[in-house]
């Protein structure tokens, strides 16, 4: 199989879905890799090192495309690479489907073998391909929202873990999986006052033996939401639907009960966001205000860190790849149900039934498409 690894385009993504180490692994099992060149620029590694590792640098998105049984990408295609996708082409990513009606349409109208990483999902509930992702988002969500709280930022110039003789900077964080248990560590050990809400007891009763005395855990309803927030300097959306659209948890008009200048952090703003004033961002002009909030909506958080990001990244798709390129995609779907979960488009077909939900499309089950 000929796999692809084009350069990512989405704004400040320097993340790459291959490292050298990876292309050499799957040489080794026969297969050519062809990578964009200076692809993995932004996460450190050269032309150079691929080529080191047998790979062949291609000069443009067009020839790693039109080249590739399997395109491994980071992010979700953009407008300039629809076209690019073709009828029974792999393509193994992130898609988020359910934030973008526009995306769907183009995918199916390609007919590719779409498998979206954030949809590969273990017997255990775990998902292996957004957990590495969701650690590194739920850490950044701190970093980011400490940082725009400073005046200078437009934030209320409040210093998240205080000192002595000032209280410390309240969080907020609804949801506690992955994102929002990262995000309670990082804020907790800097000294913060830390609420996690969740509607599930039994991930409460777990967060509350694990986290430190300053992290109080709360049953998420509108009333404790609304009291939560009320006295909040930071909120972390932290909420994820599986393959789904996030859930609005904070309205517009419950911006009103935050402090004047206190900031948000929505996490899920991949999957539309789970606060009503959610809009993407980017790196490059990463915030704006509503209603006196300062909003932190950047859709690509890890994107900011990419050599962390990238090694984490493909410490967890490598595995998934390879089986993908060794058995070819229906040997694989058929012998791995995690991995089946992941496939959301096939021949022009929705196989991922949240996401058909979102957009009023038809389902089609993969077991009728892949027997």
């Amino acid at each position: 199989m000929i796999i692809g690894v084009p350069k990512e385009i989405k704004p400040d993504e320097n993340r790459v879905a291959l490292v050298p180490t990876g292309a050499e692994q799957l040489i080794e099992r026969g297969h050519r890799v062809v990578v964009e060149t200076s692809a993995g620029t932004g996460s450190g590694f050269t032309d150079d090192d691929y080529e080191t590792a047998g790979a062949a640098i291609l000069p443009d998105p067009g020839a790693v495309f039109g080249n590739a049984d399997m395109i491994l990408k980071v992010k979700e295609p953009l407008a300039s690479e629809y076209p690019l996708l073709r009828e029974g082409q792999i393509v193994f990513t992130y898609f988020h489907f359910a934030a973008s009606e526009e995306l769907t349409r183009a995918v199916l109208e390609s007919g590719c073998v779409s498998i979206a990483y954030e949809t590969v999902e273990l017997p255990t509930g775990e998902l292996p391909l957004l957990t590495p992702m969701s650690e590194v988002a739920g850490r950044m969500a701190i970093q980011q929202g400490a940082k725009y709280l400073e005046y200078r930022f437009g934030g209320r110039g409040v210093l998240l873990g205080g000192v002595p003789g000032v209280t410390p900077g309240h969080v907020t964080i609804l949801g506690g999986g992955v994102v929002g248990t990262n995000a309670a560590k990082m804020a907790a050990g800097l000294g913060a006052r830390v609420t996690i809400l969740d509607i599930d007891l039994d991930r409460l009763r777990y967060l509350d033996d694990v986290m430190p005395k300053n992290v109080t855990t709360l049953m998420s309803n509108p009333a404790n939401i609304r009291g939560a927030i009320g006295q909040s300097d930071l909120v972390v959306g932290a909420i994820l639907i599986h393959g789904g659209r996030a859930p609005w948890l904070v309205t517009r008009e419950m911006l009103h009960l935050m402090p004047h200048r206190a900031v948000v952090v929505d996490v899920a703003v991949d999957q539309g966001g789970c606060i009503e004033t959610t809009k993407p961002t980017t790196h490059e002009n990463p915030v704006y205000e509503v209603d006196g909030i300062v909003h932190y909506c950047v859709a690509n958080m890890p994107g900011a860190v990419p050599m962390t990001s990238t090694f984490a990244l493909t410490n967890a798709t490598l595995p998934y790849a390879v089986r993908l390129a060794d058995l070819g995609w229906k040997d694989a779907v058929r012998k791995d149900p995690s991995l089946a979960g992941g496939v959301s488009t096939l021949e022009g077909k929705v196989t991922y039934e949240a996401v058909a939900t979102a957009f009023d499309l038809p389902y089609t089950p993969l077991a009728e498409l892949v027997r």
